[in-house]
């Protein structure tokens, strides 16, 4: 089962090297599912109708997310009816959408689960009781985690506690393709962050001025994304034996391409 995870596409430039690069990438490797973090494809912050339908039609089969789903207000009352868009599973119960989805590749059941971290990030509930809470419902599928989180140390740490349990980890939200990619010691695959799609010469996908006014002044700015010069397509692929249910092969994909 080859399935393909793709980092957090952000804005235009995020979509447009998805649809570059997807169909190729797809020939390659023989993939059966396509994953993508579209938490930030709507005008980099949040996901609407008409996008989640463009990822779909370009190639994505479950669409994770983040801390900036609720950014356009008009799908968060519609959000249930989007089967393939799930939000992070330890925002509380009274949010709308679903924190995961279990779908059928050939005759193996696969759970895509979202998690959000607590580190630097807005109030949730735990995401490692939240991940035991799922577990146990959902132990017999092969279980993949899009853990969205700020920091470092948090999604290593995460990584180790449900090593053996879940088949991949996958960190996204920071935007920076990280190099430590490997199977943990139980057989769980892991990476700090698989990166994003979009512009390669900002700042994590934005255009560099307002983050540089921000950072000399103190002052809050208004970002916008960059949609000029190379763009970038970070990914991670992975082949999942169907009877031991674990990885058996991986590799990271960093791709440029002139806008």
């Amino acid at each position: 089962m080859n399935i393909l995870f793709v980092g957090d596409i952000v804005g235009r430039a995020g979509r447009r090297v998805f649809a570059r690069f997807i169909d190729e990438i797809k020939y390659k490797y023989g993939l059966d599912l396509v994953i993508v973090n579209g938490e930030n494809s709507a005008g980099g912050f949040g996901i609407n109708d008409k996008i989640y339908k463009e990822l779909k039609s370009k190639g994505a089969d479950i669409i994770t997310s983040g801390n900036h789903i609720w950014d356009k207000k008009e799908i968060i009352p519609d959000l249930n009816k989007y089967e393939y868009l799930i939000k992070p599973a330890n925002y509380p119960d009274e949010t709308p959408g679903n924190g995961y989805i279990t779908v059928v590749v050939g005759s193996t059941e696969v759970t895509i689960l979202n998690l959000i971290g607590r580190v630097f990030m807005p109030p949730v509930d735990c995401p490692f009781k939240k991940f035991d809470e799922i577990y146990k419902k959902v132990k017999d599928t092969v279980i993949i985690v899009d853990f969205h989180a700020e920091a470092t140390s948090e999604k290593s740490a995460f990584g180790l506690y449900v090593d053996g349990r879940a088949a991949v980890v996958v960190g996204t939200h920071t935007h920076v393709q990280t190099n430590d990619d490997r199977i943990l010691p139980q057989g769980t695959l892991y990476i700090t962050d698989v990166g994003m799609c979009g512009a390669l010469d900002s700042v994590i996908g934005m255009k560099k001025e307002a983050p540089l006014k921000r950072f000399l002044t103190g002052i809050p700015q208004k970002y916008d994304v960059e949609n000029k010069g190379k763009l970038v397509f970070n990914a991670l692929f992975f082949s999942i034996d169907e009877k031991t249910q674990k990885v058996d092969k991986f590799e990271k994909i960093f791709k440029v391409v002139e806008g």
